[in-house]
């Protein structure tokens, strides 16, 4: 929990949030906790599937460059889908001109993540694949785990997380980026996908079966993608359900897979992403990951932090 009240202004691009009382719930604990809440409307608008018409999700977006007074987090309500209509509609430049170099936490994660790779594409912009309004702040349970996570990562110019995993001793380098990886992959081929060299390249999913998830990973490699990663870190890939057709072949066979085909070292075990517990990652930071001995470290730096 953060010490400082801080402003909070939300957004949803995405689906229209069904869980109205887990929003509302959010609201209150923010509220209680000294923050100020912004742009609360938007958690009952609603069209179709989606939370309002693509130009009411968009308008979340774009007006963020005109706010005379930017808030200190934006915070999104929920994923779903929609996103992904709207970026070739974002105001990219007038972004860029208002939001760089400013003290500004943007976070979410599922569908919100290819907003998030298009502006570290298009703008330069760091932004965090944390929690949401109503997933995480609005869980029935708050877990502490996710929001102390949070609270560091955007208060902290440079912080660790470690955890433990069964992948053999490594060391690499680079500029950490990814998500959701059915988002990354619906976006190879268009320039809203970030190009790093030196990438690595941390991954969550939800309900995607072993089999469509190497799917997604056989396309970032045949795409050349992979090639330019230095290592790869697996979050949460919750939901899915192995049967015995798949006669043991399950998320290890994948990672497995993976690293004998790319040579790459595969980096499991962190808790990221549509979980109970999540950490926070700023998406474009400077990243250092080393596993010795069963315990991974990741040390980043170079993200925006709260004053």
């Amino acid at each position: 929990m953060s010490a400082t009240s801080r402003t909070l202004r939300l957004v949803a691009p995405s689906g229209y949030c069904q869980n109205q009382a887990a929003a509302r719930l959010g609201i209150e604990r923010l509220r209680a906790q000294g923050h100020q809440i912004e742009n609360s409307a938007v958690i009952e608008r609603r069209f179709q599937r989606f939370a309002g018409d693509d130009q009411q999700r968009l308008n979340d977006i774009n007006d963020l460059a005109s706010l005379h007074e930017l808030p200190d987090i934006v915070l999104a309500v929920r994923g779903g889908y929609g996103v992904s209509r709207l970026l070739d509609k974002v105001n990219y430049p007038a972004l860029k001109q208002r939001l760089s170099g400013q003290p500004l936490a943007i976070c979410g994660h599922s569908d919100f993540t290819a907003l998030q790779l298009a502006l570290l594409s298009r703008c330069g912009l760091i932004s965090f694949s944390g929690p949401m309004l109503a997933g995480n702040f609005g869980a029935e349970t708050l877990s502490p785990f996710t929001e102390r996570h949070f609270w560091q990562a955007i208060t902290t110019p440079q912080f660790t997380i470690d955890w433990t995993t069964d992948t053999p001793d490594c060391h690499a380098s680079g500029t950490l980026w990814g998500g959701n990886l059915a988002m990354i992959a619906s976006l190879v081929g268009t320039p809203w996908l970030p190009q790093f060299d030196d990438g690595i390249l941390v991954i969550e999913d939800v309900n995607e079966h072993p089999f469509r998830t190497e799917r997604m990973l056989l396309q970032l490699h045949q795409s050349g993608i992979l090639a330019r990663q230095r290592a790869i870190i697996t979050g949460s890939f919750t939901g899915a359900t192995l049967s015995e057709y798949d006669q043991g072949f399950d998320f290890s066979s994948v990672w497995n897979g993976i690293c004998q085909l790319t040579g790459l070292p595969v980096i499991t075990g962190l808790d990221f992403g549509h979980d109970y517990n999540t950490v926070t990652l700023p998406l474009g930071a400077r990243a250092t990951v080393q596993v010795s001995g069963g315990t991974s470290q990741l040390t980043l730096s170079g993200h925006p932090t709260l004053r």
